[in-house]
Order: structure tokens, then C-alpha cells, then sequence
């Protein structure tokens, strides 16, 4: 019998790592809605992956990710989990009767908002790989009456979605957690219609993230230690087919993020950033792309 190649034994290496990292992001964020199910606390308030017994601690954490308290009271309770790291429906544009996606769903919280400017004309699909998360999302669903909207298991790398099927792709803090960033991006360019466009708030390196952080798979569940370098977001995006790129860190998100790993010194290397592209073809907003 040939014994495997140093090629393969790397390949084989890289997919039990990306396998560790995904089961130990699964297993985090089941633990977080447990937590909300039972009104514990799992984490602190702060992180993207903490939530709060105490409402009023998590509308204080959303507010500051840049949602208002109008769009906190229009969801089922439950929903808003004080999770993320901004507001991507904020440089969405969504328009009735529209397809929305949206990449790790969670308790729903993000969809929910989104239902509200399509209307019942439009759909919004919600994506999580966790159970216990759709568990919750969907019973927030059946609470709010939300027909329009549903949520499916699965995870973002292969996403349980038809070719050109959705106008726009929202995620909130999620894409950091996938180790195969290219395969996300390229599934969303295969869902998306054409002129469809990505609304993405995500956690970016600003510098090369040194091998504690890096290493560290709670850092990497607590969206910091996979987050990417905006360069090699531009080049993945652009290889993918997309156009009209722009990635926008936000330097004052930097003082949220040092409180997910306090002593950590993280904030000196990730922060807060809005990811827009658009699927050439078709056209958005009035003008063709």
C-alpha cells in the first residue's frame, strides 16, 4: 500500500483542524442558547458570544452594535441575545417583497427586522448549523407570527439554498467563525441572484493575528482569532465573481471588542467592519451592475 503524500497528510491535517474548530463553535453557541432558553448567563454581556439573563443588559449591548430601541421592541422576546458586532441591515437596502439570507441566524433576531421591510410579499430564510439555535428561532417565529419567514439547519460553507435564489445576503458577526472563508463567500455568489449583493457587519484582522490569539479555539469562538485581513477578504471576494468590493472597519468598534477578552489585548488587533459586494448581472438599486 503507497503511503499518503505529504500533500495529502496536510490536506487531511487542515480538515480535522477546520472539524475541531466547527464542532467547537457548534458546541459554544448551543451553550448560549441553552443559556438564553433558561435565563442564565452564559459569558459576559459584552462578548459576541455572552448573553445576559438581564433584557436590559442586552439592549445596551444591541444599541451599541448600532440598533435603535424601536427595532428591539418590534421582536419576539428572546430574539435579541445581545449577540454580533454591528447592524448589517443598516447598508442592506432591503426593499419589499425581497429574498433576504441570512448566515448564522441564531435566536432569529436579525430576520425578524429584515421580515419587516419586505413584507409578507418577501421571504427571509435564516441559516444556523446549531439545533438548538433553530429550535429557538423557530419557536420566536411561531411567537411573532412571522409566515414569511423560516429557518433551516445547515452550514454556511454548503448552504441549504437554490441557485440565484436571493436578493441579499445578511450575517452578523458569523463569517469570522467559518476556517473556510472562500467556500462561504463562493456559496454566496451561487445563491445570490444576479445584482443580488452581500450586507454582511463582521469581525476583520487589521494586522497578522500573532499564534496565542491565532491558536486559541475560545478566541476563535468568541469571533476573534479567525477573523481575516482585509486584503485577503478583497481577494477572496474578487476571485469569487464579485464586484463593487468595500470593506469598512470601523476604528470605534474597537471599544467594544477589547471587552470580549479583557487583559487579551485583542482589540489591538481585530475590530468591527461592514463587508458590501454585489453579483455582477441583473440590476440593483436602478442601475445594472
Amino acid at each position: 500500500m503507497s503511503q499518503p503524500t505529504d500533500k495529502s497528510t496536510d490536506q487531511a491535517t487542515s480538515q480535522k483542524l477546520a472539524d475541531e474548530i466547527r464542532q467547537n463553535v457548534r458546541e459554544s453557541y448551543a451553550q448560549v442558547a441553552e443559556a438564553s432558553n433558561e435565563g442564565d448567563c452564559c459569558g459576559t454581556a459584552s462578548s459576541c458570544c455572552g448573553v445576559s439573563d438581564d433584557a436590559a443588559i442586552n439592549t445596551l449591548v444591541s444599541t451599541r452594535l448600532g440598533y435603535s430601541e424601536e427595532d428591539l421592541d418590534k421582536v419576539p422576546e428572546g430574539a435579541d441575545m445581545g449577540l454580533g458586532c454591528g447592524n448589517p441591515r443598516a447598508i442592506a437596502s432591503i426593499r419589499p417583497g425581497e429574498t433576504i439570507l441570512d448566515l448564522g441566524s441564531g435566536g432569529g433576531f436579525d430576520c425578524f427586522l429584515a421580515a419587516a421591510e419586505t413584507g409578507e410579499s418577501g421571504q427571509v430564510i435564516g441559516i444556523d448549523m446549531t439545533p438548538t439555535m433553530i429550535s429557538k428561532a423557530r419557536n420566536n417565529a411561531e411567537k411573532g407570527r412571522y409566515n414569511h419567514v423560516e429557518f433551516r439547519l445547515g452550514e454556511i460553507e454548503h448552504m441549504p439554498v437554490a441557485n440565484d435564489a436571493v436578493d441579499v445576503i445578511i450575517s452578523n458577526c458569523v463569517i469570522n467563525l467559518s476556517p473556510d472563508k472562500k467556500q462561504v463567500f463562493s456559496e454566496a455568489f451561487r445563491v445570490l441572484k444576479p445584482g443580488g449583493r452581500l450586507a454582511i457587519s463582521d469581525v476583520v484582522a487589521s494586522t497578522e493575528l500573532p499564534d496565542e490569539i491565532r491558536n486559541d479555539l475560545a478566541l476563535y469562538s468568541g469571533c476573534m482569532a479567525g477573523a481575516s485581513q482585509i486584503s485577503e477578504l478583497e481577494a477572496i471576494l474578487q476571485d469569487c465573481g464579485f464586484a463593487n468590493v468595500n470593506i469598512a472597519p470601523k476604528d470605534d468598534s474597537k471599544d467594544f471588542i477589547k471587552d470580549w477578552a479583557p487583559g487579551r489585548g485583542v482589540e489591538e488587533y481585530v475590530l468591527s467592519a461592514t463587508i458590501e459586494a454585489v453579483k455582477p448581472g441583473g440590476c440593483c438599486g436602478g442601475s445594472c451592475c
